[in-house]
């Protein structure tokens, strides 16, 4: 059996930003908000998507904001204001995910372990019996 470690792949906004080529529009949806696409360092896997969404959507911060992982790109999509509270948010989301994503592969990596262990253990008490029934066996058909 071959053991590959699996590395957990973190995410990141990729900076320094190009604040020039961060495309900016209304968002026609919401009135009031505007789609702001922001880069990331590179495409996230669907482990990543999944526990990314499971964090920004845990947020307090929920009602006024919406994101969306587009390729490498993490569209925000919210009112204008408190840009610098949401953008710290934002980071602070990736965060938690990179740290969850660092937790999941960790357990994954340990579960052929884990899996080995049963085995031991289940192949350790098949063979008690065994030699509890050879005892029984001596005993009883004397």
């Amino acid at each position: 059996m071959v053991n590959i470690m699996v590395r957990a792949k973190k995410v990141n906004l990729l900076e320094p930003v190009d604040i020039a080529k961060v495309n900016i529009r209304r968002d026609d949806y919401f009135s009031n908000a505007y789609i702001i696409d922001l880069p990331l360092d590179a495409e996230p896997d669907h482990v990543w998507q999944d526990i990314f969404e499971r964090e920004w959507m845990m947020s307090r911060s929920l009602w006024d904001r919406k994101t969306f992982i587009i390729g490498d790109m993490l569209r925000l999509i919210t009112p204008p204001h408190d840009m610098e509270e949401k953008i710290n948010w934002v980071r602070e989301v990736i965060a938690a995910t990179n740290k969850s994503v660092e937790n999941y592969y960790k357990q994954v990596a340990l579960m052929p372990n884990v899996r080995r262990e049963a085995q031991r253990a289940l192949v350790q008490h098949t063979q008690t019996i065994a030699r509890i029934r050879r005892a029984l066996r001596t005993v009883f058909q004397r």
